[in-house]
């Protein structure tokens, strides 16, 4: 199943804040093409226009793509791009040169258009050139290396020293807040997926974690038992080959030995299958909330019976598992109540799977079968709105009588429903 939203809608968080980071990117290199081209279009001479208009078209590309590469290498996808970084600058160089020469040598038109072209693509070369480059130090040196080399050259083919100082503040200030700009969209973006990564890596610590107390358990349980169970047979074969009639003895021992075993490791497999519906409600919720999910749990999770508890329980696991694995949400509602003699276990979230369609996934097709052994029902799917539902219904048994739902409670934290 596809997300609502196409292509937008397929994407991970952390993927749609990079997409809108390139394309701001994008969007500064179209914002210096329009500020550069405008006073260039009122010219009367079409050359001197349409030699601005180009040079502006070409250095704002060489911008565009200097910066995406720049972001490509920041993010780890590429090594440092030295080559675009040094075709940036010679085509800064190059533009700012004609730029000033036009200035110089045209009318009174021409030259303030090619002044403003000059200052333009001093300070997009200036903050563009900063993406590609590591350290607060080294970027302000940079910024403040082509201010005062706007201003230089600005003063050496003839600028009035007033002017070119005010050129190069100009550069100054801009190149500067552009550099700003850029590092800092470039460093939120890595820290969006550095969170991410910590929100993933926290719910599999919660699985982890999960593993190693039933693997804590299980060893608790045989670990004595088999020590025993392998000392009392060695007995027994030292007896039987003595000849001494208290092999017997022993073995049945070990017999005994072996069926307490078997009967301890089915009472902790069955302790960890017959989820008690109170602790999963607020374990989702623990596990949820570290993954950074906010959740509500409303409803009475207390008074049924063992069998429907076990099964909501398992409801509630899968749930929480789902949305971890598979969606993208953000927040989720889980809610218990009674209704005609049936508890039903609603939970929404608003994290639509990603890919794969909700009824083909084996957890929840395990679920479905577990909930129909005592009669209950699953339904789980999309509601249409970017939102998924997960609905298990589990009838009370007769002469338990209907459960009045208990006073609504609100758990602190969040969990999130399920997802497939």
């Amino acid at each position: 199943m596809s997300r609502p939203g196409g292509w937008w809608g397929r994407k991970s968080t952390p993927a749609k804040f990079e997409t809108y980071t390139r394309w701001s990117f994008h969007l500064l290199a179209l914002t210096e093409l329009s500020v550069a081209v405008g006073p260039a279009l009122g010219l009367a001479e079409p050359r001197t226009t349409t030699l601005l208009v180009s040079m502006a078209a070409v250095h704002s590309v060489v911008c565009g793509v200097t910066a995406s590469r720049s972001l490509d290498w920041l993010r780890g996808q590429r090594d440092r791009p030295v080559r675009t970084l040094w075709t940036l600058a010679v085509t800064t160089a190059l533009v700012a040169v004609v730029s000033l020469v036009v200035a110089r040598h045209g009318d009174d038109d021409a030259a303030e258009a090619a002044g403003a072209l000059f200052a333009i693509v001093m300070v997009f070369g200036a903050g563009t050139t900063a993406v590609g480059v590591h350290g607060q130090r080294r970027v302000t040196a940079l910024v403040a290396g082509f201010a005062v080399g706007s201003g230089a050259v600005s003063g050496a083919v003839g600028m009035p020293w007033p002017a070119a100082l005010v050129t190069a503040l100009v550069v100054l200030a801009g190149g500067g807040f552009f550099a700003f700009t850029y590092s800092f969209s470039a460093w939120l973006l890595n820290a969006v997926y550095e969170l991410d990564e910590a929100r993933d890596t926290r719910a599999r610590l919660a699985v982890a974690e999960e593993r190693l107390r039933f693997g804590r358990d299980l060893h608790d349980v045989m670990g004595r038992n088999l020590a025993v169970i392998a000392l009392k047979s060695e007995l027994a074969v030292q007896l039987v080959q003595r000849g001494r009639p208290e092999a017997v003895t022993q073995m049945v021992e070990v017999q005994r030995l072996a069926q307490e075993a078997q009967r301890e490791v089915r009472e902790v497999v069955r302790g960890y299958r017959e989820a008690d519906l109170g602790n999963e409600l607020a374990g989702a919720q623990g596990v949820l909330s570290a993954a950074g999910i906010d959740c509500t749990v409303t409803g009475p999770a207390a008074g049924f019976p063992a069998p429907v508890q076990s099964a909501l329980g398992w409801a509630v696991r899968e749930a929480a598992t789902n949305v971890l694995r598979h969606g993208d949400a953000r927040r989720c509602a889980m809610e218990l109540r009674v209704k005609e003699g049936r508890v039903v276990l609603t939970v929404e979230n608003d994290g639509v799977p990603r890919t794969g369609g909700p009824d083909r996934g084996a957890g929840l097709i395990g679920l479905r079968e577990r909930l129909a052994e005592i009669g209950g029902t699953l339904r789980a799917g999309p509601t249409g709105d970017g939102r998924f539902l997960l609905t298990a219904e589990v009838p009370l048994p007769a002469h338990s009588g209907e459960a009045a739902p208990a006073a609504v409670v609100e758990r602190p934290g969040s969990v999130s429903g399920a997802t497939s």
